[in-house]
C-alpha cells in the first residue's frame, strides 16, 4: 500500500467510526465503545507507520483536482513532512487515550454514543488539518473542530456553566474565523492558488501583493482558534466540559491547530516585519497574563487551562522570532504532558468530590487515596515548569533560544526587538508557570485536614492511561537531538545562557511558592473556608462527580473560592493583583461594556422598531381597507328599495354639484 494512501486511511478511519457510533448507539450499545476506541486506535497506528516510512526524506505531495472553479482551483491535495506525520502521531496518541479513558470515564453516562462520534469526528477533522495541502480543505476541518467543540464542551447542558460555555466558544472562535476566512481568500489571489506549496513559492519569491494584510487577518482566525490575546477568554470557560474533553481541546485538537497553521506558512508571515511584531506582542502579553491568572485560580481545570494558554504564548513567540521548530517541538512536547495533566485532573475530581483547590487543601491523604495519579501528575508538573529532564525543559528551552538568537540580532528578517520581547517575556513566564504548577500539586496532594472521603477506584484504564503518557513524558525530550532532520535540520539543543536562566527562575518559582504555601500553614489549619462540594462516599461515577461540581460549586464559574482564602500561597504571592487575576482582568467585562452592551441595545432598539413602527405602518396599511370594507360591508343589506333610494340620492346629489359647477 502507497504512502499517500495508508495517510488518507488517517482521518477516514476515525470518521468513519463517527457515523458507525451515530448509528449503533441506539440499536447495539455494546458495539459502541470498539467502535469509539479502535478506529482512532488504527489511525494513531498508521499514522505512526506513515511517519516512520516518511522519515527525514523530502516531503510527498499528492493531488486531486477537487473543483475547477474557473479562477483559483480547489485541489485534494496532501503534503507529507516532518511536521505533518509527526504532529498526527500526536493526534492519534492523544486521541486513543481519550478514547479509552472515556471508556471508563463515562462508562454510565446516558450520552456516550454521540459524545464518542463527536470526539472521532473530531480527531478526523484534526487529521485532515494537518494532513492537507490545500487551504480550502484544510479550512474544512478547522470548521468541523469549532463544531465538534461547541457540542463537546456544551455535553453537560443541564448546566448553566455548560451552556453558557459552548455558546461562548462557538462565537469567540468564530469572530476570529471571519477574517481569517477573508485572508485565506486574498492569500489564495496574490498566490492563485489554494495550494500551500504555491503560496509558499510565492512568498519566497516576493509575489504576494499585500503580505501584511494578509497575514494580520490570518492571525485573527489563529488567536481565536488558539486562545491567544485578546481572543483567548472561551478557553478557561470551555472546563465546563468532560475532563477527557478538555484533554483533547488542549492538548493535540482545536488551540493547536492555529499554530500549526502558522508553522505551515511561516514564510508569508515572516514576509512583514509588522506581522511578526504584532505576533510578538501578542505572545508576550498572553504568556504574563496567563501566567497570572493561573496562579489566581481555584478550579483545578482553569489553572490548567490557562497554563494552556500561556504555553502556546511560548508556541507563538517561537514562531514570531521565526523558528518554527522550537515552535512545534514544544507543541509536541506539550501535548502530550497536558494531556496528562487533564487526564489526571479527571482523577482527583473524583477522588476529592470537587473541582475547588481551597477545597482540596482542607482534605488529608488525597496523596494516598490516588498514589499513581499524585505521581504522575508531579511528572507532567515537572515538566510543565520545565524542570531537566523532563520533556518540557528541552521544548521550553528551544523556545528561549531561538528568542535569545533572534535578540542577538542573528535571524533573518526578524527584528531584533521581537527578539527582546519574546524572550524577557518567556523568561517572567518561567517563573509563573513553576509557581502555579507547585501551588496546583501542594494544594491538590498535600492538603490538611479531615480525611477525604473514599468515592470508589478509579477504573484501571484511566491509570494505566496515565502512565503511558508519563512514560512519554520522561522520555520524549531524549528526541531533541534527532528531531532536527525531522524538521528544518535547526539545533533544538538548549545553550548554557538559557538553560541557566530558564531552570534558575522556575527553580525561584518553586522554592517561593513552596515557602509562602509553608509561611500559610498556621492560617490553612484555623481559617474557615466555604463549603467543600462532593460526591456522596458510595462509588460513583467520575463523569457524575464532575457533572455534580460544575452544577453546584458556585465560585468555579463566578466568585473564586481562593479570592477569600487567606491560606492560598497564589494570593499571598500576588497581594492586591489576586483578585483581579482570579477573574482573567475582568476581560469578560471589557467585551461585555465594548461589544455585548451595544450589540443588546441596538437589538432592543431594532425590536422597537420593528414593533413599534414598522409593524404599526403594516397594521394600519392594512387597517384602512379593512374598515372600507366593513362600511361596504354594512351597506349590503339585501333591500331593493334601500337600494334604490341610495342611488337616487345619489343622482340628485351629481346634478347639483353639475348645476353649481355650471
Amino acid at each position: 500500500m502507497t504512502l499517500t494512501t495508508l495517510a488518507a486511511l488517517v482521518p477516514i478511519l476515525p470518521f468513519l467510526g463517527a457515523v458507525a457510533g451515530l448509528l449503533l448507539g441506539g440499536r447495539a450499545p455494546g458495539f459502541v465503545r470498539p467502535v469509539a476506541v479502535l478506529p482512532t486506535a488504527a489511525a494513531f497506528v498508521i499514522a505512526a507507520i506513515v511517519a516512520a516510512r516518511q522519515g527525514t526524506g523530502p516531503a510527498t505531495d499528492a493531488a486531486h483536482r477537487l473543483a475547477p472553479t474557473g479562477s483559483v482551483p480547489i485541489d485534494l491535495a496532501l503534503h507529507l513532512d516532518g511536521f505533518a506525520v509527526l504532529i498526527a502521531v500526536l493526534v492519534g496518541l492523544v486521541a486513543t487515550c481519550v478514547q479509552i479513558y472515556s471508556t471508563g470515564y463515562l462508562r454510565d453516562d446516558p450520552r456516550y454514543p454521540s459524545y464518542a462520534a463527536l470526539v472521532s469526528l473530531f480527531t478526523a477533522a484534526m487529521f485532515l488539518v494537518v494532513y492537507s495541502g490545500d487551504l480550502m480543505v484544510l479550512l474544512v476541518g478547522w470548521e468541523i473542530m469549532g463544531i465538534c467543540s461547541y457540542f463537546l464542551v456544551g455535553h453537560y447542558w443541564e448546566t448553566e456553566a455548560a451552556r453558557s460555555a459552548s455558546l461562548k466558544a462557538f462565537l469567540v472562535t468564530k469572530l476570529g474565523d471571519v477574517p481569517f476566512l477573508i485572508g485565506v481568500f486574498a492569500l489564495a489571489t496574490d498566490a492563485g492558488t489554494f495550494r500551500i506549496n504555491g503560496i509558499l513559492t510565492a512568498a519566497a519569491h516576493g509575489e504576494l501583493a499585500h503580505p501584511t494584510l494578509v497575514a494580520l487577518l490570518l492571525l485573527a482566525g489563529v488567536a481565536g482558534k488558539s486562545a491567544q490575546f485578546p481572543l483567548h477568554t472561551w478557553l478557561p470557560d470551555a472546563m465546563a466540559g468532560p475532563t477527557p474533553v478538555s484533554a483533547l481541546i488542549h492538548a493535540a485538537t482545536m488551540v493547536a491547530a492555529g499554530i500549526y497553521f502558522v508553522a505551515r506558512l511561516l514564510p508569508v508571515f515572516t514576509s512583514s516585519a509588522a506581522a511578526l511584531a504584532v505576533l510578538a506582542v501578542m505572545a508576550a502579553v498572553t504568556m504574563i497574563g496567563s501566567g497570572l491568572a493561573a496562579l489566581a485560580q481555584d478550579d483545578i481545570k482553569r489553572v490548567l487551562a490557562y497554563s494552556t494558554i500561556g504555553q502556546l504564548g511560548y508556541m507563538a513567540g517561537a514562531l514570531a522570532v521565526g523558528d518554527r521548530s522550537a515552535a512545534i517541538f514544544h507543541l509536541l512536547s506539550h501535548g502530550v504532558f497536558k494531556a496528562l495533566l487533564f487526564l489526571a485532573a479527571g482523577v482527583v475530581i473524583h477522588a476529592s468530590g470537587t473541582n475547588s483547590l481551597a477545597a482540596m487543601s482542607r482534605m488529608g491523604g488525597l496523596g494516598k487515596r490516588i498514589p499513581d495519579t499524585m505521581w504522575t501528575t508531579g511528572i507532567a508538573l515537572a515538566a510543565l515548569a520545565a524542570l531537566p529532564p523532563f520533556s518540557g525543559f528541552f521544548s521550553k528551552e528551544s523556545v528561549l533560544r531561538a528568542a535569545e538568537h533572534a535578540a542577538g540580532g542573528h535571524a533573518h528578517h526578524i527584528p531584533s526587538a521581537v527578539g527582546w520581547t519574546v524572550l524577557v517575556a518567556g523568561l517572567l513566564t518561567a517563573v509563573l508557570t513553576a509557581s502555579y504548577a507547585t501551588r496546583l500539586f501542594l494544594l491538590a496532594f498535600r492538603g490538611q485536614g479531615v480525611e477525604v472521603e473514599d468515592h470508589g477506584r478509579e477504573p484501571v484504564v484511566m491509570t494505566t492511561v496515565l502512565w503511558v503518557l508519563a512514560v512519554a513524558t520522561i522520555g520524549f525530550g531524549a528526541t531533541a537531538g534527532a528531531l532536527p532532520d525531522w524538521f528544518d535540520g535547526t539545533s533544538l539543543n538548549p545553550t548554557l545562557t538559557t538553560s541557566i536562566l530558564g531552570t534558575g527562575l522556575a527553580l525561584v518559582g518553586v522554592l517561593t511558592t513552596y515557602g509562602a504555601w509553608q509561611s500559610a500553614a498556621v492560617r490553612r489549619r484555623t481559617t474557615p473556608i466555604g463549603a467543600v462540594v462532593a460526591a456522596p462516599p458510595e462509588e460513583t461515577e467520575p463523569a457524575l462527580v464532575e457533572e455534580a461540581a460544575i452544577a453546584t460549586h458556585q465560585q468555579v464559574y463566578g466568585d473564586i473560592a481562593s479570592a477569600r482564602d487567606p491560606a492560598d500561597p497564589g494570593r499571598i504571592l500576588l497581594g492586591p493583583l489576586h483578585r483581579h487575576a482570579a477573574h482573567g482582568f475582568h476581560l469578560d467585562a471589557v467585551y461585555a461594556a465594548l461589544f455585548v452592551r451595544p450589540v443588546l441595545a441596538a437589538a432592543t432598539l431594532v425590536r422597537f422598531l420593528d414593533r413599534e413602527v414598522v409593524e404599526t405602518y403594516v397594521s394600519g396599511a392594512g387597517a384602512g381597507p379593512r374598515l372600507l370594507g366593513a362600511a361596504v360591508r354594512r351597506a349590503q343589506t339585501g333591500n331593493v328599495q334601500t337600494y334604490l333610494s341610495v342611488l337616487l340620492a345619489g343622482s340628485v346629489v351629481l346634478a347639483v354639484l353639475v348645476a353649481v359647477g355650471a
